[in-house]
């Protein structure tokens, strides 16, 4: 059922700032960035889009850390943007390691601080790779997200909720690896999300350790940073320092 997870965009849009595009041979297909780099960055944002578009999409999300000096690298999975193949929950898994460790000793970034950020269907792998890099990262933060792919089908058809149970196993969960993130973590969730849960994002609280921090607005799913981007960047700041 990997495919009602997912929603591929091929189409790209212009990206207006300096970057750098990479591609990495996963199998035998590709998945395809971007690098903003900064000269002497604060640290080393790693961000993991949604379900749906591609890294050209989400340019403006990013924005708000790169003027604050922050280096910012993004990754588009099977399927997205100019990435080939197709994505599922496992070939995610396997593929972001072998990116995290392609990133973590690029000369730009082996030296710097990184910060894991998952927005959304992204916040699965970001939190996975969080749990299996611990000692690797400074930072976990985690933006309208959810438990599981399990609990989020559960969420969309509760009227198949124990059938759901029964035969979508999710291959690796939130809520279960955030218990072994030992790092900061900042939960991002609108109390009007349409598309997650608030609830969800509220148990991935409870269930993550300290040092942690809820962060609570108003408006719709992964918006916050655009709305209210300085209350995001004052508390990373405060955790990494």
């Amino acid at each position: 059922m990997d495919d009602k997870f997912y929603f591929p965009n091929k189409i790209t849009h212009t990206i207006n700032l300096p970057h750098e595009e990479f591609s990495l041979k996963v199998e035998q297909d590709s998945i395809t960035g971007v690098f903003f780099k900064k000269e002497n960055p604060k640290a080393t944002l790693v961000f993991f889009h949604g379900a749906g578009g591609n890294v050209t999409f989400f340019q403006k999300m990013v924005t708000p850390f790169l003027n604050a000096n922050y280096q910012v690298i993004m990754i588009d999975f099977r399927g997205y943007g100019k990435s080939s193949g197709i994505p599922t929950h496992l070939n995610i898994a396997k593929d972001g390691q072998q990116f995290f460790n392609y990133l973590k000793n690029k000369k730009e970034i082996k030296n710097t601080k990184i910060i894991i950020y998952g927005q959304s269907m992204g916040s699965q792998i970001a939190t996975h790779l969080a749990k299996e890099n611990s000692k690797d990262i400074s930072m976990l933060i985690l933006d309208g997200a959810f438990t599981s792919f399990t609990d989020l089908a559960c969420s969309y058809k509760p009227e198949a909720k124990d059938m759901i149970k029964k035969y979508l196993v999710s291959p690796y969960s939130a809520k279960e690896d955030i218990k072994l993130v030992s790092v900061p973590k900042i939960l991002i969730h609108s109390k009007e999300d349409k598309d997650i849960p608030y609830l969800q994002g509220k148990e991935l609280l409870e269930a993550a350790t300290e040092p942690k921090y809820f962060l609570e607005y108003s408006g719709p799913h992964i918006n916050a940073l655009i709305i209210n981007p300085d209350e995001i960047l004052n508390k990373v700041n405060e955790f990494l320092n």
